[in-house]
């Protein structure tokens, strides 16, 4: 499967603005600092996220980008397809013209492979997606309070009263 920056961008800044939403627009310049993307390609990535749906733009002062829909109903497939992602292994597009205008011998194994991403990717939610960066985020913190914590108790523990 050939998947460009277009459609890992706009995966990444969902997520993100999904993550930092807290009920006021997420502005597409703190996106781009976050995650190191332009924000002239956030722009045309959010023009074409808007068109399908997937958010809403709020103008003026405190203005931004919000999710149209609930976090369980955005699949990493609907974000793919909006920006013009395609998701598609074979050689052709799927157009079976792969060798001298023909099928080749692998197009059917290539066309499985393709329904199998996509029933994959349209079966991952955005709200899968946050609960696992909160999960990860929240393990790292924990590890880092047990990596500050821990020498303290132990020096506690060898110190006699």
């Amino acid at each position: 499967m050939k998947l460009t920056t277009k459609g890992r961008f706009a995966v990444t800044a969902l997520l993100d603005l999904a993550i930092h939403h807290e009920n006021s627009p997420v502005t597409l310049s703190d996106i781009g600092q976050r995650q190191k993307i332009s924000l002239s390609y956030l722009e045309q990535l959010f023009a074409k996220l808007r068109h399908s749906e997937l958010v809403d733009s709020v103008r003026g002062p405190g203005g931004g980008y919000c999710l149209a829909k609930e976090l369980s109903e955005v699949s990493v497939a609907d974000i793919i397809l909006a920006v013009d992602e395609p998701i598609d292994t074979t050689q052709c597009g799927g157009k079976e013209n792969c060798l001298n205008d023909g099928k080749c011998m692998t197009h059917d194994l290539w066309a499985k492979l393709n329904d199998l991403i996509f029933d994959y990717l349209r079966a991952v939610t955005l709200e899968q997606l946050v609960d696992e960066h909160m999960e990860r985020d929240q393990k790292k913190k924990q590890q880092q309070l047990d990596d500050v914590v821990a020498p303290i108790f132990d020096m506690h523990q060898s110190t006699p009263l």
